[in-house]
């Protein structure tokens, strides 16, 4: 599969299979955030997710995929670093805000950063019709965040923190998808870069987690229920950041980024569907908006 990835890169074909993987990962990238903010403490969800993905990785990582050349050490450590403070990051958002205002604003910047940083990284171009599809999407994920927002309750200096750190998530989003593009580009089996990823990234920070749950005592969750949130998580990553990982090997770093922002959509549905959510006429418009520009960025050019 590696070969014929690497053969149909920069042709009609491999934009077509990047149009799918994006919108894919966008759908998982989704369910993904809901699993994190859902029923136990963000920070052990998340270690909890890395862990197992870590775990999984790991046999594929030593005795399946070829292993990576020595120039992508560093590489990898850069990558390690950059993840480690967007886990960070979104993380302190998912504890101060909900998850319907958190998510759409670290969704809404990130694809206007990255298409930005991906013509000076990548020299890649958009024409106008597509910058103002980015346009179009980022303002109308921005819009529902601030629709969410005013259903808020919380204490607004509360607020204003989680919008702080939902801002900076979405500066480390254009930044980890920008350079993960230029990991998974410079070695020769893209699977060896999405093997040793998970099992480094996986690793790195799951120790933190196990900290903050002694930490918690007899108020800490059951490992049991914890661990198989995990799994699922897990296995969710895999599907989400492959699919957007191997979109951005086989066309466009910006396109795919934008295209994989339209999971604010299916957050919305999800948050409807199973954390009973309200989705209004409004929310509904900004959705549809959110396609439109969509639309526009994969077809505009």
């Amino acid at each position: 599969m590696s070969d014929w990835i690497v053969s149909i890169s920069g042709t009609q074909e491999g934009a077509r299979i990047a149009l799918m993987l994006a919108l894919f990962a966008a759908v998982m990238h989704a369910a993904f955030g809901a699993l994190q903010k859902g029923r136990h403490d963000p920070w052990l969800t998340r270690g909890a997710i890395d862990f197992c993905y870590g775990i999984m990785a790991m046999p594929f990582a030593l005795f399946v995929v070829p292993w990576p050349e020595p120039y992508m050490w560093p590489i990898f450590a850069g990558m390690l670093v950059i993840h480690a403070v967007y886990k960070l990051v979104q993380g302190m958002a998912y504890v101060f805000g909900a998850y319907t205002v958190v998510y759409p604003v670290v969704r809404g910047l990130g694809p206007l950063v990255t298409v930005i940083a991906a013509g000076i990284v990548f020299n890649e171009t958009f024409a106008p019709l597509q910058w103002g599809g980015v346009i179009v999407l980022s303002l109308s994920i921005l819009a529902l965040a601030g629709l969410n927002l005013k259903r808020e309750t919380a204490d607004r200096k509360v607020l204003k923190k989680a919008l702080s750190w939902a801002v900076a998530g979405g500066f480390m989003v254009a930044i980890y998808t920008i350079y993960d593009a230029y990991g998974i580009r410079a070695t020769a089996d893209p699977f060896t870069f999405l093997a040793w990823f998970f099992f480094l990234d996986g690793l790195a920070l799951s120790w933190l987690a196990a900290f903050r749950w002694r930490a918690q005592g007899r108020n800490a969750p059951e490992v049991g229920p914890l661990m198989q949130r995990g799994i699922i998580g897990a296995i969710i990553a895999f599907l989400s950041f492959g699919s957007i990982m191997l979109a951005t090997r086989l066309d466009s770093v910006g396109q795919a980024a934008v295209l994989r922002e339209t999971s604010p959509v299916f957050a919305a549905l999800i948050g409807w569907f199973f954390l009973r959510e309200t989705v209004g006429p409004a929310r509904a418009a900004l959705m549809a908006l959110i396609a439109v520009g969509a639309i526009l960025v994969e077809f505009g050019g």
